[in-house]
């Protein structure tokens, strides 16, 4: 097993990011004395050379769109090298492990999963004459505190293949990198705590400066920490960013943290600006306090608007990201969204295609034990990895079907945000049985708070 590409990880669609979730098993791979190869099918091409000489090959599944295309990938797989083992490994994998398990993946694993990828590449390596497939093996769960070495990028697509910082005109390369990894909330239609059950773990700090250190020298001048959420253990969080600023201090970075945490650390906001942060991601989800109370967000529509006016008067863009489409939101709640956007001049901070998201009910959720959910919840769509539901109000199926054309339409045309709000506001207005409202373009050369070029970062 320890001769070169003998073990194959892949990643499939990481954000738009370069894949830490391959980056880190490379690494304690290596570690372990393998020396595995890497593919981003995201940015490259499938290679079907690299998949003839593994044993093992193991696909990243960290959301549902990499899992949707993991799955693809891994038929490829079976189809170039039938005598392979295929894991499948990350928050997705073990959620749908009775669909996984039933002929696509041998394995699967979640969690603090890279000790346990060495142990079974060690286990395939004693043992190369075991079957492939056979009875499947019973899912990974795992939360053991692991020894970080610092992430093998070397093999890596460059930077230049991923998302670009979008500011004062211009783009910038991009790093990726997580100070921490799971988180202490049980949010029910968060994908984390089924698998990490409310734990978080932290990198050490050494090894974080070290892997943005790799990364500014590959071009990097902006970096976004991808931890659920970064304020989860605050004192850690505010080392980490003094250290960055010490030794980088032109590097600036965003961050994901809960509306909650932007509150409890108000008084830390105006120092993470100064050390060099640009924007803060933060789920806010919906103005309803219903919505909010179902889906146990901890924060309510007053503690949104406070935390927008906070990160504003600290010198930072709020983007906040929505999930507009539940069960339990109303085409009344819909449009206040809209003129609570409008009002609080967010249209430049919030990615259009944030108007369009519903809700999902993947296997394992957490709303699946919620009584709320069950007279709108429908069948599992196997293959798909999701529950059907429906809104008891047609009219709002209509309107999600109409506003995720738009904003898919608009994406593809690189239309201005301003421009994709308005005609949003327009279906939400017409659904309402309204007429158009009066809309002034706003100057195409306005300054506009900094972004990421790809928008499905949360």
């Amino acid at each position: 097993m320890k001769e070169p590409g003998a073990v194959l990880l892949v990643a499939c669609y990481e954000l738009g990011h370069q894949p830490l979730a391959v980056a880190w098993p490379a690494a304690f791979l290596e570690r372990a004395g393998y020396a595995p190869a890497v593919m981003d099918v995201s940015v490259e091409p499938f290679d079907a050379e690299r998949v003839r000489r593994a044993k093992l090959v193991a696909i990243s599944v960290p959301m549902h769109t990499a899992l949707r295309l993991g799955v693809a990938v891994a038929e490829r797989v079976r189809t170039v090298n039938a005598a392979c083992h295929i894991a499948f490994y990350g928050l997705y994998a073990t959620l749908n492990a009775d669909h996984l398990l039933t002929g696509v993946a041998d394995s699967v694993m979640s969690g603090e999963i890279e000790a346990a990828l060495v142990d079974l590449a060690r286990r395939l390596e004693r043992e190369p004459d075991a079957p492939a497939g056979g009875s499947p093996n019973v899912p990974q769960r795992v939360l053991a505190k692991l020894e970080f070495p610092v992430p093998r990028r070397a093999s890596l697509p460059s930077l230049k293949k991923y998302a670009r910082l979008e500011r004062d005109g211009g783009l910038e390369l991009v790093g990726y990198v997580e100070a921490s990894r799971g988180c202490r909330h049980m949010c029910r239609h968060c994908p984390i705590p089924p698998v990490y059950g409310g734990r978080f773990f932290v990198v050490p700090t050494k090894v974080l400066l070290a892997d943005i250190r790799q990364q500014v020298e590959a071009g990097a001048t902006h970096v976004t920490f991808g931890d659920p959420d970064f304020l989860n253990g605050p004192g850690h969080a505010l080392a980490v960013a003094r250290a960055l600023h010490d030794e980088f201090p032109r590097l600036t970075f965003d961050f994901t943290a809960k509306i909650e945490h932007l509150l409890r650390q108000r008084d830390r906001l105006a120092e993470l600006a100064r050390l060099g942060c640009a924007f803060i991601v933060s789920a806010a989800e919906s103005l309803s306090d219903t919505v909010l109370a179902h889906l146990d967000k901890g924060h309510t529509r007053a503690d949104i608007e406070t935390a927008v006016g906070l990160v504003s008067t600290a010198g930072m863009a709020l983007r906040a990201t929505w999930v507009p489409f539940t069960p339990w939101t109303t085409l009344d709640d819909y449009r206040e969204l809209l003129d609570f956007v409008e009002t609080h001049a967010l249209i430049d901070a919030i990615d259009p295609v944030q108007y369009s998201i519903r809700l999902l009910v993947p296997p394992g959720s957490l709303l699946l034990e919620s009584p709320v959910l069950r007279p709108f919840l429908g069948e599992l769509v196997k293959d798909q990895f999701y529950y059907r539901w429906m809104h008891p109000d047609a009219r709002m199926e209509a309107l999600h079907h109409e506003v995720s054309s738009t904003v898919a339409g608009a994406a593809d045309r690189n239309e201005d945000a301003a421009d994709t709000f308005h005609r949003v506001r327009e279906l939400a207005d017409r659904t309402a049985g309204l007429g158009p409202r009066a809309f002034a373009p706003p100057a195409p050369d306005r300054k506009r708070p900094p972004r990421l070029t790809e928008p499905w970062f949360c």
